[in-house]
């Protein structure tokens, strides 16, 4: 049907009125294409769009499901898009608006809930505005950048008790804290009197509610190593600043469940105003405390209740609970109770108020992701030979001998002294042949993501470095033989978030990436490897390395989905002596930012 035209004076006011509103909606959109085309507005506009797009991808799983499809064999040829400025900092399985929905009780909200993949964003995670390369170890234990963490709430709250004051462009950390505010080191020669440290004796400690990792970040110049822990709290960038500072530290809280660390892993157990209750709960915390202690190991207690004005209930009922466990008090100085642990089944529980009992022999007390806090004492006869403190050999031999837990599996000695010959070659030939930054000030916060027995991590002690060695769930617990040698790990599942912050480590490391995400049994996967290098995207730093050994099908999936993470990647052949059909991929993630607001 074709236009009728009208003589001008027989047109009618409504037909004025048309013509003009056509007229004006010609001109705009005219006038929005040079806008679009030719001004920043367009790249906002874009950017908005973009973002909108992605959240759209989140809400629908069909989407996320084809997008992260695409990923996998190539057909994305863009990136993955930046998530928001505002999830600089975002972890997200402590994600505070999701969690403080849960219950209270015994902390459970502050504890690991992840969400649905389905549920997850699938974005990169943004470095905040001014965000610089970290200031290098061992500098790094007394300065870091404000601008990579702007969080000042710490040095505010905390300043005056020696955690952290802000002084320019650097936080400093004059070594600090509530229970020693004249710091660290005066504190530890303090313990020194009455437990061992320096000579070898003790290596591996936890320390629980740590705030900025002083007392941690001090104690490696006596050549022992802590797990320091806190959880994302009032003081939520705590374990962050500790990363920062290049002090091993991880996102932790306990509530309801396990620690995620085998039975009698650490020689030293360590709160300074922890505020954990230990006798709560008919002494499960207590409980698990000596659960995860080595048996002949020291706890030590600052703050409340030790000694500690209007509470001598308390601190009545905590020496209590030690002697039922046949604790010795061997030291109560000022608000500071040193206690050490039986050395084997000697002592059983005593009749007792809190009615204390052994587990039940049934009961793995290395069985510790997503398991359920135990009012029951773990057994120690369940493990064979030498591994009590002074029974199992001083650091630095532990960590090249063999120890009795590794006899737990089939040939367990002979396979552990291969597996650290064969670490030891691998390492030399990132080294001296691939040029990896191994060795260098530029590398202090490494993981393995698959440790197995440590051997990678070993075959690095001489580096300025720490390892967190992360044993899969669903793989057989070798993480006890890795705190037997004196390194320090965790239990993780690699289809969900870690417990830890955005731009964590310099370097990850991975062998048999895609076993990750497979069941065990099936050998179906469970996750997808796009989601997997998303997550290693988040928690490591710009110009951060990493190392992904497989199958040469394996290395060619991660090669395509590492252009969509702005990784840069390279495909290396292995060292000449190791046998199988392996290759190497060394990639280095971008130092991108988000476009500036201005532009």
């Amino acid at each position: 049907m074709g236009h009728l035209n009208l003589p001008a004076s027989k047109r009618t006011p409504r037909q004025w009125r048309l013509l003009d509103l056509v007229s004006a909606a010609f001109f705009g959109i005219v006038i929005l294409f040079f806008l679009l085309v030719f001004t920043p507005l367009g790249d906002s506009m874009a950017a908005s769009g973009r973002q909108a797009l992605l959240l759209s991808t989140t809400a629908d799983p069909r989407q996320r499901h084809r997008l992260v499809a695409l990923v996998e064999l190539g057909q994305h040829q863009q990136p993955i898009e930046a998530c928001p400025a505002d999830a600089v900092d975002h972890m997200p399985c402590e994600d505070p608006r999701r969690n403080s929905q849960l219950s209270r009780d015994m902390n459970f909200y502050r504890e690991r809930h992840c969400p649905l993949p389905e549920e997850t964003p699938l974005c990169l995670i943004p470095p905040p505005d001014g965000y610089k390369i970290p200031v290098q170890w061992p500098d790094s234990l007394v300065k870091i950048w404000h601008s990579n963490m702007p969080h000042n709430k710490i040095a505010e709250r905390k300043g005056h008790q020696g955690w952290m004051t802000l002084d320019g462009p650097h936080f400093i950390f004059p070594g600090g804290g509530t229970m020693f505010p004249d710091g660290a080191i005066q504190y530890i020669e303090k313990l020194g009197q009455y437990i061992h440290i320096g000579d070898g004796v003790l290596r591996t400690a936890l320390d629980m509610g740590c705030g900025v990792a002083s007392f941690g970040g001090y104690l490696l110049a006596k050549d022992i190593i802590a797990m320091s822990f806190a959880p994302r709290d009032s003081h939520k960038s705590q374990i962050q600043f500790a990363l920062e500072r290049g002090i091993p530290a991880f996102s932790l809280m306990l509530g309801t469940r396990r620690l995620p660390f085998p039975a009698f892993s650490f020689d030293l157990v360590h709160c300074s105003r922890c505020l954990i209750p230990f006798t709560a709960y008919n002494a499960t915390y207590f409980l698990e405390v000596d659960r995860v202690l080595r048996p002949g190991g020291y706890l030590v207690i600052s703050g409340p209740p030790v000694q500690w004005p209007n509470q001598d209930k308390e601190w009545a009922d905590l020496q209590g609970v030690a002697r039922a466990l046949c604790y010795e008090l061997t030291a109560v100085d000022g608000n500071t109770a040193v206690w050490k642990k039986p050395a084997g089944d000697s002592c059983l529980p005593n009749q007792n108020e809190y009615g204390l009992e052994l587990c039940d022999e049934s009961d793995d007390s290395n069985d510790a992701w997503y398991v359920k806090l135990k009012k029951c004492m773990s057994r120690t006869s369940s493990v064979k030979g030498e591994y009590a403190v002074e029974m199992i050999p001083k650091w630095p031999e532990r960590l090249t001998k063999a120890p009795a837990r590794a006899t737990l599996m089939r040939n367990g000695v002979d396979v552990f002294e291969a597996d650290t010959r064969r670490w030891a070659r691998r390492v030399a030939y990132y080294k001296n042949s691939l040029h990896l930054k191994l060795g260098t000030s530029a590398v202090r916060n490494i993981m393995d993501m698959n440790a197995f027995f440590g051997g990678f991590a070993a075959a690095l002690n001489s580096d300025p470095v720490w390892v967190m060695n992360v044993v899969p769930s669903r793989k057989p617990s070798t993480l006890s033989v890795i705190y037997d040698r004196g390194l320090i790990g965790v239990y993780h599942d690699w289809c969900e978030p870690f417990s830890t912050y955005p731009r964590s480590y310099d370097f990850i490391h991975v062998t048999g990436i895609e076993s990750l995400i497979k069941h065990p049994s099936t050998g179906k996967n469970r996750c997808n490897l796009v989601d997997l290098l998303v997550e290693m995207d988040r928690i490591l730093r710009p110009e951060g390395t990493v190392v992904i050994r497989d199958s040469p099908e394996v290395i060619e999936k991660i090669g395509r989905i590492a252009h969509n993470v702005r990784w840069t990647a390279s495909v290396h052949e292995k060292e000449p002596e190791s046998h199988g059909r392996e290759t190497v991929l060394v990639a280095a993630k971008n130092f991108w930012k988000l476009p500036s607001a201005s532009n």
